[in-house]
């Protein structure tokens, strides 16, 4: 039995499935009014996979625009896979949610942001800190204090 719950975990999954159906509802029904994602990942992760020309580009992180101009979104447990336009070059690319910085829509004001924080050498377990951003300019995070929300 585990000697804690390990609520960092369980959000940094939580989040990831809240961009997998924000993502497969866009693959289904198209993005719905000025919503439009600024996604950025890591782009040494195994499993993504893009064009040589994109990689050595972008070395070590990409930040893609889904808006106007984007085909063959496929969402899976795993990630998704989306061709996108660089220059009048259609690139299909995969990109694993694990590979995941950031998720922004800024027509809504709305982002997240995963970091993984360095780990000792004993410990197992990945530590995650999820930033959930009301304003995506904005870099400090916010500190809610939860004593209103108790019952007394």
């Amino acid at each position: 039995m585990a000697r804690s719950i390990d609520y960092g975990n369980l959000m940094h999954r939580a989040m990831r499935g809240l961009i997998q159906s924000v993502l497969a509802e866009v693959a289904e029904n198209g993005l719905p009014g000025a919503h439009h994602f600024f996604i950025t990942f890591d782009t040494t992760h195994p499993d993504v996979q893009m064009a040589d020309w994109l990689k050595e580009r972008y070395p070590t992180e990409m930040t893609v625009v889904i808006q106007h101009w984007y085909e063959n979104l496929v969402v899976t447990d795993e990630g998704f896979s989306i061709t996108l336009n660089f220059g009048n070059n259609p690139e299909p690319m995969v990109i694993p949610f694990d590979a995941l910085r950031t998720f922004v829509d800024p027509s809504v004001e709305f982002g997240l942001r995963f970091e993984t924080q360095e780990q000792d050498d004993d410990e197992d377990d990945e530590d995650v800190e999820i930033e959930v951003e009301e304003d995506p300019v904005r870099q400090d995070a916010e500190i809610v204090s939860l004593d209103q929300f108790r019952k007394h």
